[in-house]
């Protein structure tokens, strides 16, 4: 259940990027093809957090020391144009434009799901 819910978190950050940056797109116009879409992507989104982040983060230990972790917003933005790039070999009508737009959609992304996150349960027993 868990699982579901961090995929619906992550869709609807996804729409949020699409909504507020420039150079983010779902290129189709029917809503429960753009809601399938949204979740598709909000999928491999996560899967490429979960599996291929840490490892950046293990193997890039030193930069993100020395730029205080600054190299992170940078490893965010690749992350998801690499989820684009995953998404058009899928043949999704999902579309990031550059790095730039990238960027600013990573930072998008992570603030709406860490919003929504804090109204979540966190699934420990008290």
């Amino acid at each position: 259940m868990s699982l579901i819910i961090r995929v619906i978190v992550n869709a609807l950050a996804l729409w949020a990027a699409v909504f507020l940056i420039d150079g983010i797109e779902i290129q189709t116009d029917d809503t429960v093809g753009q809601i399938v879409v949204y979740l598709i992507v909000g999928a491999i989104f996560g899967v490429l957090n979960a599996v291929i982040k840490p490892i950046v983060k293990t193997v890039g230990c030193l930069f993100y020391a020395l730029t205080l972790g600054l190299i992170g917003l940078v490893v965010n933005a690749l992350l998801f144009m690499l989820t684009g790039w995953i998404a058009g070999l899928f043949e999704l009508p999902f579309h990031i434009d550059g790095f730039w737009p990238a960027f600013w959609g990573a930072i998008v992304v992570t603030i709406v799901s860490w919003l929504l996150s804090m109204f979540l349960p966190d699934g420990k027993d008290d």
